[in-house]
């Protein structure tokens, strides 16, 4: 599982995007919404998650504001050849 959950976070970087974190996996546990409810350090997670979620569009917004432009993208993606 972890392997999967890196390789998607990895894959989130490797497309430029920006990732905010938390304090552990972003996930709860439960095979019910009850049973999710009970799991405390997952919502806990999940909460600290959003909170910075919330935090990183905010400052997105201020930049923009503030007349902060994006980043220049480069015009193409260059790839190494590893086999030759």
């Amino acid at each position: 599982m972890r392997c999967k959950l890196q390789a998607r976070a990895t894959d989130f970087l490797h497309g430029q995007m920006i990732v905010p974190g938390s304090r552990y996996w972003n996930m709860v546990h439960g095979n019910s919404p009850e049973e999710v409810l009970q799991d405390e350090e997952g919502l806990q997670i999940m909460r600290v998650l959003g909170r910075n979620m919330a935090w990183l569009l905010k400052c997105k917004e201020a930049g923009i504001a503030a007349g902060l432009a994006l980043p220049v993208q480069e015009e193409r993606r260059i790839a190494t050849n590893f086999v030759r």
